[in-house]
């Protein structure tokens, strides 16, 4: 079984299910998952894990993403981009580029953001989007946000485009309609590119026609999105052991109790990932890979 990760270049008018059905055709194999899912509208970076590195996407997925999005002043739809139906329209003030760049930066920062109900969040195990769709009543909690950076790359006639770099969670198309409400109008996003997630970079992707005519060319290690864990290197034995489920010692310096490591064995094989017990001085197994030994 191939364990790897593959940066994909997803195309707009495909959902993220849509590319991972393509990639099980592609490698022959069902075991395949992503991070950090991209609307149809949208299109860029999609790390695409494959075989036991599917195990790993939850600490992949952690990384600082930017996006370059384009947006329209002056009217807003109920799923906050160009794909739903207008629900509001106003007219759009005199805004200078300075005005908006102004606006802009007042969002940097730590933030508070509501999702758009049009979002893929569980409410009581149904993604909210599916509610919305049948006008069910609900709300989504407000959620902290870090927005590093915001800027203003274009702005004419009451369209524009920023980019935008920020953590884990934070939903553009939200932003663009607090942005707009700050300006005093309404905002629509209009286009989405995730540019960057992490450690994959839109210049390094691959497309779908790219992988059909190489598969094996664009697959990465699987460690590759979690470089940033402690590292521990175990001897066989000790890998042995904590692939049976059992804690192994390990001193641990300068780690605090509960800590996520990356566990390696002594040919610097991946064999899985480990949290720091710091009470007895062992690393307990916790998503170890069956086929390293």
């Amino acid at each position: 079984m191939i364990n790897g990760i593959v940066n994909v270049l997803k195309a707009t008018g495909m959902s993220s299910h849509d590319v991972i059905g393509q990639m099980r055709r592609i490698y022959g194999m069902k075991k395949i998952g992503h991070a950090g899912t991209l609307d149809p509208l949208a299109a860029g970076v999609l790390p695409v894990y494959l075989g036991q590195a599917t195990r790993l996407i939850e600490y992949g997925d952690n990384g600082i993403k930017t996006y370059h999005a384009e947006f329209a002043l002056g009217f807003a739809t109920d799923t906050e981009d160009s794909t739903g139906e207008v629900v509001a329209s106003a007219a759009v003030p005199d805004l200078s580029a300075e005005d908006i760049s102004s606006v802009l930066a007042s969002f940097c920062g730590d933030i508070e953001q509501t999702p758009s109900r049009y979002s893929a969040i569980n409410v009581n195990g149904v993604k909210a989007y599916k509610l919305a769709r049948q006008n069910a009543d609900f709300t989504l909690p407000g959620r902290r946000v870090t927005i590093y950076e915001i800027r203003l790359l274009s702005y004419q006639n009451g369209r524009g485009v920023i980019a935008v770099t920020c953590s884990k969670g934070t939903y553009i198309r939200s932003l663009i309609r607090d942005v707009g409400e700050a300006l005093g109008t309404y905002a629509c996003m209009t286009y989405l590119v995730r540019v960057r997630a992490g450690v994959f970079d839109i210049a390094q992707a691959a497309s779908l026609e790219e992988l059909e005519a190489d598969p094996q060319a664009y697959i990465l290690p699987a460690d590759m999105a979690i470089q940033d864990l402690p590292k521990a290197v175990c001897t066989a034995e000790k890998c042995a052991r904590l692939l049976q489920g059992r804690a192994v010692p390990f001193a641990g310096k300068g780690l605090a109790h509960g800590d996520v490591l990356r566990v390696y064995t002594p040919e610097r094989k991946l064999a899985g990932i480990a949290h720091f017990d710091k009470e007895h001085h062992v690393i307990r197994p916790h998503k170890m890979f069956a086929d390293v030994l």
